[in-house]
């Protein structure tokens, strides 16, 4: 196989590594693309742990478990199938990581794992809470041989800023230098791993500002269909620090952390008088749900953690909040509020990770699959690996099956002439307008009323739009609309999607929801589970 055709695979971070190295590991040629290195991808992070039923805390865990408490965190809105092959292949993924030198926990040489949110075991396995950072660092080791063997080239701070789809096949991206400001077009099959649309939601994400949501609004905008783009999760304990927000780690209450609001002189430790003894770790819809209800400030107790726990497994959770708010949680109540921390809606993949234009593949957070309506804790990381993992080998097999390596008429990387600019000041002051309206409609808790609002005051402020505005600001608030119209189909609640309008969970509704543009126009609909 000629180096020039290569597998491209936009974003570098958990997801992209882990299929660069599948891809790699099966002799095929990569092409790595992403804004910026790996070190610095969203992956870095995660704080708490990666799961896996290893069952090394003697209760009895396996991969059916896992598998349970995946689907009733996610409101039985993810593909059964697709899940049941996630905590299958877990503890082999954890073992794997092992051999590649992840330094996991481990007490007298055995690993340790913790209780996340919405587990009934524990299964979290983890560094520190510095797990993602990690886990990112061993699969950039474990990529660089293959870099120094010439089997993956990387591109760094380079963007994707156009597609070329032609029938719903791929022919092409285009992708930008940062530095020189050189356009490439790069033709063969394309894995996206760009992660969430944390920009479209800017200064109240925990997420990096790398993951500007621009990828996704461009591929929306190109006719990619979307899955369940109302279910975005609310971490329930974030600070607010300059420009985003700052993940307080479900960790702090898995190792004892309680969550508190005054009444008076009293503390009320509501989610325990609520759920009972793990109210604390109800699934992170159910308690940023009852913090909004509360109208309250509400604080994180950490004083009665185990001091064993802040030397180590605590130790740079500790130092982040002496640093950013001059507050020891050792000995002080930290304040805390739901923020934007993950997206489980993007692009619609099948079991394969294919979307639904043939040479397109996606993995990671950009991908709808695995947390249906509601993600668990500590399956973000496993999800990132395990994905790439299998649209690797879906690739691999289409491939076998005649989908070809190189499209189009030159399949030399070479800069070529194609329309681009960046958005001006003007329009990054338009887009600002654009999210506060959109966080506005998509916050916590919803009705039709907000809903309808938000969508109206979006498609007006579009509508008002100079003609020379950038392609970019355009499709950032066609994809916003698109939220907006997937919020207002669902006409229940169920995991992230909270409607105070229509409180209950409705069987009619246990299906996936579809958004895509055709002729200009949004189009919403539903789709049976496992169709796609």
């Amino acid at each position: 196989m000629s180096v020039d055709q290569r597998i491209n695979i936009i974003g570098a971070g958990l997801s992209g590594l882990s299929a660069a190295y599948e891809i790699a590991r099966e002799g095929f040629f990569v092409r790595l693309i992403s804004v910026q290195p790996s070190e610095r991808a969203q992956s870095n992070l995660a704080e708490g742990g990666i799961n896996a039923a290893l069952d090394v805390s003697g209760e009895d865990d396996d991969p059916g478990q896992h598998m349970e408490d995946t689907m009733e965190c996610g409101c039985d809105l993810s593909d059964p199938l697709m899940v049941k092959g996630l905590c299958e292949k877990a503890p082999s993924i954890i073992r794997e990581l092992e051999k590649l030198g992840m330094p996991f926990h481990r007490n007298n040489g055995v690993i340790v794992q913790r209780f996340f949110g919405g587990q009934k075991k524990k299964r979290a396995t983890y560094s520190g809470s510095i797990t993602g950072k990690a886990l990112t660092s061993t699969m950039i080791d474990a990529v660089r041989r293959f870099e120094a063997e010439g089997r993956i080239e990387r591109l760094c701070s380079h963007f994707l800023i156009d597609i070329d789809v032609r029938e719903d096949v791929l022919h092409s991206v285009f992708v930008r230098n940062d530095y020189t400001n050189e356009i490439h077009e790069f033709f063969g099959p394309v894995i996206f791993c760009f992660g969430g649309m944390n920009g479209l939601f800017p200064g109240m994400t925990t997420g990096t500002y790398a993951n500007t949501g621009s990828a996704a609004a461009l591929l929306f905008s190109s006719g990619f269909s979307f899955s369940n783009l109302e279910f975005i999760q609310y971490h329930p304990t974030t600070i607010k620090i300059s420009g985003k927000r700052l993940l307080v780690s479900e960790a702090a209450r898995g190792e004892g952390g309680r969550l508190f609001y005054f009444e008076g002189n009293e503390k009320k430790y509501f989610l325990e008088e609520k759920y009972g003894e793990r109210g604390n770790l109800m699934p992170r819809d159910v308690v940023s749900r009852e913090i909004a209800f509360s109208k309250k400030e509400v604080f994180l107790d950490m004083t009665g953690v185990s001091p064993s726990k802040w030397g180590y497994e605590l130790k740079e959770l500790r130092e982040e909040l002496i640093y950013y708010l001059s507050k020891d949680p050792k000995t002080e109540y930290i304040p805390v509020a739901p923020g934007i921390h993950f997206f489980m809606g993007g692009l619609s993949v099948d079991r394969g990770h294919r979307t639904f234009v043939k040479g397109c593949y996606a993995a990671g957070e950009c991908a709808s699959a695995y947390h249906g309506a509601n993600r668990m804790g500590g399956n973000s990381l496993l999800a990132a690996i395990y994905s790439g993992i299998v649209a690797a080998k879906t690739i691999k097999e289409d491939i076998k099956n005649g989908l070809s390596l190189v499209e189009g008429n030159d399949p030399e990387n070479h800069p070529v002439s194609h329309e681009y600019r960046m958005m001006n000041v003007s329009e990054i002051s338009l887009d600002q307008k654009r999210a506060a309206i959109l966080s506005e409609a998509m916050g916590v808790i919803r009705d039709k009323g907000s809903l309808e609002d938000g969508g109206k005051k979006l498609f007006e402020l579009r509508s008002s739009l100079p003609g020379d505005i950038s392609k970019e600001l355009i499709q950032r608030f066609i994809l916003s609309e698109a939220m907006i119209k997937s919020a207002l189909q669902r006409k229940e609640s169920r995991g992230a999607h909270f409607r105070s309008d229509h409180p209950e969970r409705k069987e009619e509704y246990k299906k996936t929801s579809i958004a895509r543009i055709t002729d200009h126009n949004i189009i919403t609909s539903f789709e049976e589970i496992g169709r796609l």
